[in-house]
């Protein structure tokens, strides 16, 4: 279903760095990134809004047992997600930020960025929000395999294999406007909605296309002039539209 349609995530010690969350000042706010392999090549490195294509493990720092391994789920598929927008835990978010195509980490995320004081003990899902393209709000992220206690810390070994611009880029947008005037009717993403649903073949509910039109522009039309424009649509600002 094109680049990314299929929806997380990853370590010769070349660095090993603090990222510290937004507003936090103490160590246990802090993601440890360590960095094993760097390739030579390092463009583009990855920032809030793009689209990434990876493959990571999750470990229990107090053990090193393993709860998550993305290489067992979606028959080994890499995961995409977009980078910066809460689909992946505050940690991962943190963590993966100026990686580039083929670098593989191993971080350290404290339980403030990951699972906090309750821990995780079912199969949890994570909701996307409304995003476009479509694909991104009509899926699911599962984030866990097995429990993580509370106050746990993290270890993830990530592998990135490709940053790519993210559903709200300039790209995206002009797939939309098919009339070119910088902005999205009604019509225009009616018509990307069906377009996106005959290319993933599911089934759903009749009423399933009105009521996530209506739900993109109660969360997208600021204005409520019944379009979204460039600017209401490129959250992620890394894009001129």
């Amino acid at each position: 279903m094109g680049r990314g349609l299929s929806l997380l995530l990853l370590p010769l010690a070349l660095l090993a760095a603090p990222a510290r969350a937004e507003g936090g000042s103490a160590a246990a706010e802090e993601v440890q990134i360590e960095v094993l392999h760097l390739p030579e090549a390092c463009s583009p490195k990855s920032k809030k809004g793009d689209l990434l294509n990876a493959h990571y493990d999750g470990f229990l720092a107090s053990d090193g047992s393993k709860f998550y391994c993305s290489r067992t789920q979606n028959e080994g598929h890499p995961k995409w997600f977009v980078l910066g927008v809460g689909q992946v835990i505050k940690g991962l978010d943190i963590a993966m930020m100026n990686m580039c195509p083929g670098e593989k980490r191993r971080v350290t995320i404290p339980p403030s960025l990951a699972y906090g004081q309750q821990g995780y003990g079912k199969k949890e899902v994570l909701t996307l929000n409304f995003v476009f393209p479509v694909f991104f709000t009509l899926s699911d992220i599962q984030h866990s395999q097995g429990k993580i206690p509370p106050n746990a810390t993290l270890i993830f070994e990530i592998e990135l294999y490709a940053v790519n611009k993210g559903p709200r880029s300039v790209e995206a947008f002009n797939q939309i406007d098919k009339d070119g005037d910088k902005k999205l009717s009604e019509l225009e993403i009616s018509q990307y909605l069906k377009e996106e649903f005959a290319r993933d073949g599911k089934k759903r509910h009749p009423s399933a296309h009105d009521e996530i039109l209506a739900d993109i522009f109660k969360k997208n039309d600021h204005d409520g002039d019944g379009f979204i424009s460039a600017k209401e649509y490129n959250v992620y600002q890394h894009d001129e539209l």
